[in-house]
């Protein structure tokens, strides 16, 4: 098989939540703990580093990983989903694995899985470990896929905990109250483990307090100890953030690459996570700092996080998909110049679309349309969802024809966005022209 093949095969005979949703979930450990076997713990052999959450894990694992490159460590990452390649999941300072790996690891050990029938993502963690491996890594940073419990990159025993924050998604498996999500994102906690928690609510936090107290995990809230705040950064003309910030005892500027308001909640969580890798003997610096925060997207490829792609008129995107993340965007939105703002609108089916749609700017243009894969929330459907609240627009098939008719639309002092779910800007990311 060739690489094409090779991915096709892992799409059509793994269940993917990425394509099906919760029909991929597999409940348990049962094949984890059989793959972590059969490869024989390949995490065992480098320091790792665990980031859950509902929001934010993605931006956290991508600028530590770019922190930790610029402090001359060679760095895995594994984070989850991809936008536009399979390899996006499974990188080695910033670059994918190779294309001749993935096939020879499927046709290396598809005797092995197949007749265990591991999902997608049961599968592809253990070629992320496996690869990490053989490339010789010194660290790896991994993001939780789903929840942490029982989510197959539990089975590594990290040097740090991290938890970004808690809020009501996936409520199928992880439950419909903040508490009983984070019992489950709580289950990233090791014993005599460091967790450094982002941000908490009253039902929560009893949660992770009464785990790490069971565990004798030593915890650390950031935002009882905010080295960052909104006071004191301000948007760079790129869209970025100049940060004012206390750190390691001293005032320090740093300029962060990622745009969006909840970067500065992200950055309070990850100079902790930082300062604690410091006292676990890693060699931190301030510099590798600066350096890693400003090159976050050249460093690991990240995407997709408040990105500009185009101006006159803007057109900006966000992976922001659940209640939580769409308030950010709807402040983020406020705070944005332009004359007359556009969104191009689409969401998956397993959204609290309700929610979504209740925080969505009543003044703005839309645009509904839909991603193209199979979990996709058809677009009439959100149309009339939107409607009866008040949000007026058109319905497109896709989301080409849904920005042509934008960008038509608009003035040069205009705003497009793009977004309502991660697949959403993968299919704007995928565009020969924009």
């Amino acid at each position: 098989m060739n690489y094409e093949k090779t991915i096709n095969y892992l799409y059509n005979s793994t269940p993917m939540f990425q394509k099906i949703g919760g029909k991929a979930y597999k409940e348990g450990l049962y094949n984890t703990k059989a793959l972590d076997k059969h490869f024989n713990h390949p995490h065992k052999s480098y320091k790792t580093i665990h980031v859950a959450g509902t929001n934010g894990k993605g931006s956290c694992s991508h600028t530590l990983a770019s922190v930790l490159q610029q402090c001359g460590y060679k760095v895995g990452l594994y984070t989850s989903p991809h936008l536009l390649d399979f390899r996006e999941r499974i990188r080695v300072n910033g670059t994918p694995i190779a294309e001749e790996y993935v096939v020879n690891f499927v046709l290396s050990n598809k005797s092995f899985f197949e007749p265990l029938h591991p999902s997608f993502f049961e599968l592809t963690t253990a070629m992320a470990f496996c690869y990490f491996k053989d490339q010789k890594v010194d660290v790896a940073v991994v993001e939780v896929g789903l929840g942490g419990r029982l989510d197959c990159t539990n089975s590594i025993q990290p040097d740090l905990s991290i938890i970004t924050n808690i809020g009501l998604d996936h409520t199928q498996f992880l439950g419909n109250t903040l508490a009983q999500v984070a019992n489950e994102k709580a289950g990233i906690i090791k014993l005599n483990t460091p967790v450094i928690i982002g941000e908490t609510h009253i039902e929560t936090r009893p949660v992770f307090e009464t785990k790490a107290k069971e565990l004798n995990a030593p915890i650390v809230f950031s935002q009882d100890t905010p080295y960052v705040s909104i006071e004191n950064s301000a948007l760079t003309n790129e869209g970025g953030w100049n940060y004012s910030i206390s750190y390691n005892g001293h005032s320090i500027k740093l300029l962060g690459e990622l745009g969006g308001l909840y970067q500065i909640k992200n950055t309070n969580t990850i100079l902790h996570a930082l300062e604690r890798l410091h006292k676990l003997g890693y060699h931190i610096t301030e510099d590798a700092i600066h350096k890693g925060f400003a090159t976050i997207s050249r460093s690991t490829g990240l995407q997709g996080r408040w990105q500009k792609i185009a101006s006159s008129p803007a057109i900006i995107c966000d992976t922001g998909h659940n209640v939580n993340g769409i308030t950010d965007v709807v402040r983020q939105l406020k705070i944005t110049p332009h004359h007359h703002l556009h969104i191009v609108f689409g969401m998956v089916n397993d959204k609290d679309i309700n929610g979504v749609l209740k925080l969505l700017p009543k003044e703005a243009t839309y645009y509904f349309t839909k991603p193209q894969i199979s979990r996709a929330l058809d677009e009439k459907e959100i149309q009339k969802k939107a409607n009866q609240l008040g949000l007026k627009g058109n319905a497109y098939t896709t989301v080409e024809t849904a920005l042509m008719d934008a960008k038509k639309n608009s003035t040069p002092n205009d705003l497009i966005f793009v977004g309502g779910s991660s697949f959403m800007v993968a299919d704007l990311l995928s565009l020969t022209t924009i």
